[in-house]
């Protein structure tokens, strides 16, 4: 039976035997072909795998800041002279002359105080000084009787010592008693407040009858004059342009409610000492004010031509890096790998930074980078593509 079915197969048709041998080729190729497309497909995943663990990053490029340039900085308008009028006195304020708003001339009279208690201690310090020079009348007579009394022998040179040195005490004790009459004048005098300079009242506190105390404790002034003619700028410039700040210079100021109008100050001087806190140079200018309708206290966009420092760099605010080490930008370098550079900020404009050390023209700058990004670790660079987006340069 077995040979009868070994004889049937081979005897089959050489056709069937052709087809047999295609089918079982054709097998092999597609094992083999799977095998393949199976092993392409586990590097591929390899590769893709190894790239996501890579980050991708955007590189710029800083900008070099020309020697000079505008700035623009807020100040502050304060008047040339401004005093607190206080009280020396205490009393009752028995008139007041002038309201704010209103010009004054020096000495001229603002108000007036009833100080009844003074009046009384001016009164009877006048009356010591009278008993005073009475007493030295009296005692020169005696010290003189007793001298010629000395030179007849009729007293002893002793009493009259003790009567020449009470006509001594005599007259230091009116000297004394003249001064403060003296002290009481002055303070008298003090019951009109008076104008210091030339100015505007800008403060009147204080109204009829109010008790009214000597005030040496810095509180609440009765008026507040203020001289408006020129104007000081005050202004805080930042440590890497405090030496534009030079003798004579000119700065133009934009005050808000004015109209737009530019006015022009110039320098009187600085602080020379930079701020610990704020790390800026207080700068101060003379400001003309003819007009007058420059106010104490004014806001004023002060705009000024500086000299920036050598190598200032100006790059977007999205590059800074905040570690415990510093500020810092991350910098691509050779093989793709990062820099971390320890930068000083010159002056922080908001959306940009001017970087006065730690960057070269030529450095590649990462733009927004994470915070996981450390010294060393290998990135991948993202191209732009022509409508904008990027995309990877190693895929």
């Amino acid at each position: 039976m077995s040979h009868e079915a070994t004889t049937a197969i081979a005897g089959r048709p050489p056709r069937v035997r052709l087809a047999l041998a295609i089918g079982v080729a054709l097998a092999s190729v597609g094992v083999i072909a799977g095998l393949a497309l199976r092993a392409v497909q586990s590097r591929d995943l390899s590769t893709w795998t190894q790239a996501q663990l890579t980050p991708s990053v955007q590189v710029i490029s800083a900008s070099a800041l020309s020697s000079a340039q505008g700035l623009t900085l807020p100040g502050h308008l304060d008047a040339w002279i401004a005093a607190p009028i206080h009280a020396r006195v205490g009393g009752y304020l028995k008139q007041w002359n002038v309201d704010i708003g209103e010009k004054v001339s020096a000495g001229q009279l603002l108000g007036l105080i009833e100080t009844p208690e003074l009046d009384q201690q001016f009164e009877q310090a006048k009356a010591e000084l009278v008993r005073a020079q009475a007493n030295v009348r009296l005692a020169d007579t005696t010290a003189r009787r007793w001298k010629n009394l000395l030179e007849s022998h009729s007293v002893s040179k002793q009493e009259a010592d003790e009567k020449a040195s009470e006509a001594e005490t005599a007259g230091a004790n009116q000297l004394a008693a003249r001064a403060d009459v003296d002290r009481l004048a002055a303070l008298e005098s003090f019951k009109r407040i008076v104008a210091p300079f030339d100015g505007t009242v800008t403060a009147r506190n204080t109204d009829i009858g109010d008790l009214i105390t000597a005030n040496s404790n810095g509180g609440e002034p009765l008026f507040s004059v203020a001289d408006t003619s020129r104007m000081r700028l005050y202004t805080q410039v930042p440590q890497g342009y405090a030496s534009s700040i030079l003798p004579g210079m000119k700065v133009k100021l934009l005050v808000l409610g004015h109209g737009g109008e530019i006015v022009e100050g110039t320098l009187i001087g600085t602080s020379r000492a930079i701020n610990r806190a704020s790390g800026t140079l207080l700068a101060q200018f003379e400001v003309k004010n003819p007009h007058q309708d420059l106010l104490p206290g004014d806001f004023a966009e002060v705009q000024l031509t500086t000299l920036a420092a050598a190598n200032t760099m100006t790059v977007p605010a999205t590059t800074l890096l905040f570690r415990a080490a510093g500020p810092q930008v991350a910098v691509l370098g050779p093989d793709n790998k990062v820099v971390l550079r320890d930068v000083h900020i010159a002056m922080d404009l908001g959306d940009r930074l001017e970087i006065d050390q730690g960057l070269q023209p030529h450095d590649r700058i990462i733009d927004h980078p994470t915070d996981s990004l450390g010294q060393g670790d290998v990135v991948r660079l993202a191209l732009p593509q022509a409508d904008g987006s990027r995309h990877d340069a190693n895929a």
